[in-house]
């Protein structure tokens, strides 16, 4: 499912909600992530146990896990991430080194 994670590519978790905390909080409940987590929702649309998709880049890649910054760093395992945008390095325009005279 996630096979060619890499740093800097852009992933999506799918989360659930379990319950609204304050009228612009929601907290949500994050597959293979033992610690609760909330974010910010200022639409009152979402329930509990709706699916919701969190998007975030990886920061770091282990043999079974992946690092997302969901503000704050989540761990989670490397099947419960989805791959959205691959990390593509900038080009430059311009040589490094400067033309001989």
């Amino acid at each position: 499912m996630a096979k060619g994670i890499t740093v800097g590519d852009e992933v999506a978790i799918t989360a659930i909600v379990r319950k609204r905390v304050t009228e612009d909080r929601v907290s949500v409940s994050i597959p293979h992530y033992g610690f609760p987590h909330s974010i910010v929702d200022r639409t009152s649309a979402l329930k509990k146990g709706q699916p919701i998709e969190l998007t975030g880049n990886v920061l770091r890649v282990d043999e079974n896990t992946v690092t997302v910054n969901l503000s704050p760093p989540v761990t989670v395992d490397i099947a419960a991430v989805k791959l959205v945008t691959s990390y593509v390095p900038p080009t430059r325009k311009k040589p490094l080194v400067d033309k001989p005279i």
